[in-house]
């Protein structure tokens, strides 16, 4: 069984910037691709980015794209993802997910909440 962890979520103003870490237990971390959903009140839950285990392939949503980078250490067992120039519309819990697919939702983070001000 894996674990997830998230932290790094917080309060921040438009345009500022947060790096959100998820550190997962176990030693098949590499074996996994990794991603980030996020679930903003009153909407679905919606995906954001994934990183291939190599961290060679990384999709990203279009609302996200450019703004915000994911990352991997696999010796750290930790994934990354950088936000910048963040909006409003950014403001969800952000849950870190592990996968066989580039669309990984096998296991999931218990969420961390980002909130942007303007």
């Amino acid at each position: 069984q894996v674990q997830l962890v998230e932290s790094g979520g917080g309060l921040v103003q438009l345009g500022g910037s947060l790096r959100l870490s998820c550190a997962a237990s176990g030693r098949t971390f590499g074996t996994y691709a990794a991603g980030w959903f996020r679930q903003a009140p009153g909407k679905e839950r919606e995906f954001v980015a994934a990183i291939s285990t190599s961290g060679g392939t990384t999709p990203y949503a279009n609302s996200v794209k450019g703004r915000f980078t994911i990352s991997r250490d696999n010796a750290k067992n930790t994934v990354y993802l950088q936000m910048n120039s963040l909006k409003p519309e950014d403001t969800a819990v952000y849950y870190c997910t592990l996968g066989v697919t580039m669309y990984p939702t096998m296991y999931w983070g218990q969420g961390t909440q980002v909130t942007v001000s303007s």
